[in-house]
């Protein structure tokens, strides 16, 4: 038997032609949405100077996002999901048109931004969660790891170029173009998705929306190990939050927005190494181990970010910081898909998903009312310190995670 690569595969690229124009469209969206959050934050940064405007900014397009979630749930399990999948994507290009247009104005409404991220958040969440129910239908659930891992790469390496991208834009024409570029992208991610073949949802008993949506939460606290995964990967997004950060602190290495695109494009790096050398993640035989380990390690490192004396350092520590959360998420995804029954699985990834932009949302509320209350780099190192002490804490109550093992070869395939 051949031993297990490092590196993930890629041949569902290859053998899969909706998956391959899906893997188009979410790099190109990726991109897209990359350079609006760059945009928004130094836009309110740039109106306001206000460290807690700004991770108000980020805290309503989460809030969009969790509702969009939540809602798109549902919607996934009862419609046609290709055509679900076009009205947001197109309903998002519209929201970052107007972003644009409000950029141009003399006098731009930060009202405006506010609202208008709410929108994206919203939609672009509604998308997100038909696009997770539909790719078993394009893959097969045998193949969903290696869609998993192709599907993080694709968005770490969209996340990579994008930033230093917007830091580039903004420096030379401004945050109107980065909103313009993103629209534009949008409309590619839509042409590119028209070559989806029909997606019909899965034949499902027609309950109360909520009543839907609460056998899903049942499931979590029923089976405890997904809960405490999950749990795990809202913490790490909540930490991750630190980027609202990012403009403020930018002056105390004294570097100018190229480098602040740097900044914003460190994680991603790191977090698309760690998909790329990710061929053994799902061998691990103790999966829960990992995701505690992985996590405590990227809390660490975020802890010692904004105390590095030199602007390298500051980056190697986010490049690790990204390189430890995309491990405990990959891991987190493969239990998931495991443990989750197939007529639970599109609702239980949209709540993974919704707890992970929950985390962000309050994690970007917490630090930027720090940053207004201390020193960016105080209240930068002050959020890893208590993510730091957080994990520990989950290290030694959640035993149950730290003690379960991988199913064996033939259990996780019956």
């Amino acid at each position: 038997m051949n031993k297990p690569s490092h590196f993930i595969d890629l041949t569902l690229l290859r053998t899969h032609p909706a998956f391959r124009a899906l893997f188009i469209a979410r790099f190109i969206s990726i991109v897209a949405l990359g350079m609006l959050a760059v945009a928004v934050p130094v836009q309110i940064q740039q109106l306001t100077q206000s460290p807690l405007l700004v991770g108000l900014a980020v805290t309503l397009a989460g809030a969009g996002m969790f509702i969009g979630l939540l809602t798109g749930g549902v919607l996934a399990d009862r419609y046609e999901r290709r055509r679900l999948i076009l009205f947001a994507r197109s309903t998002c290009g519209l929201g970052f048109a107007a972003l644009c247009i409000n950029a141009l104005l003399p006098s731009p409404s930060v009202i405006a931004v506010f609202v208008l991220g709410l929108w994206d958040g919203f939609f672009g969440a509604i998308g997100v969660t038909a696009l997770l129910a539909a790719t078993p239908a394009l893959v097969g659930r045998e193949n969903l790891m290696k869609a998993g891992a192709i599907t993080m790469l694709t968005v770490r390496f969209g996340a990579i170029l994008s930033p230093a991208i917007a830091g580039m834009v903004i420096a030379q024409g401004g945050v109107a173009w980065n909103y313009g570029l993103a629209a534009f992208g949008t409309l590619l991610t839509v042409l590119t998705l028209l070559r989806l073949p029909p997606l019909a949802p899965p034949q499902q008993p027609r309950e109360h929306p909520i009543k839907a949506l609460s056998s899903g939460v049942r499931f979590l606290f029923d089976t405890p190990i997904v809960g405490m995964a999950a749990l795990t990967g809202a913490l790490v997004t909540l930490a991750s939050a630190v980027r609202v950060l990012y403009p403020a602190l930018a002056p105390h290495w004294q570097v100018g927005l190229t480098e602040l695109g740097l900044m914003y494009a460190a994680v991603p790096l790191g977090a698309a190494t760690g998909a790329l050398t990710s061929g053994r993640l799902a061998q691990s035989p103790q999966p829960g181990r990992l995701i505690l380990v992985s996590a405590i390690a990227a809390f660490v490192a975020l802890a010692l970010f904004s105390l590095m004396p030199w602007f390298s350092l500051s980056l190697i520590c986010l490049v690790a910081f990204g390189y430890f959360s995309a491990i405990s998420s990959l891991v987190q995804y493969a239990m998931i898909q495991t443990l989750t029954p197939d007529a639970l699985l599109g609702r239980i990834n949209s709540l993974w998903t919704a707890q992970n932009v929950t985390g962000d949302a309050i994690g970007a509320a917490i630090i930027g009312a720090m940053g207004s209350l201390l020193l960016p780099q105080q209240a930068a190192a002050l959020s890893g310190l208590a993510a730091t002490v957080l994990g520990l804490i989950m290290w030694l109550l959640m035993g149950r995670l730290r003690r379960y093992q991988r199913p064996a070869p033939a259990e996780a395939t019956s």
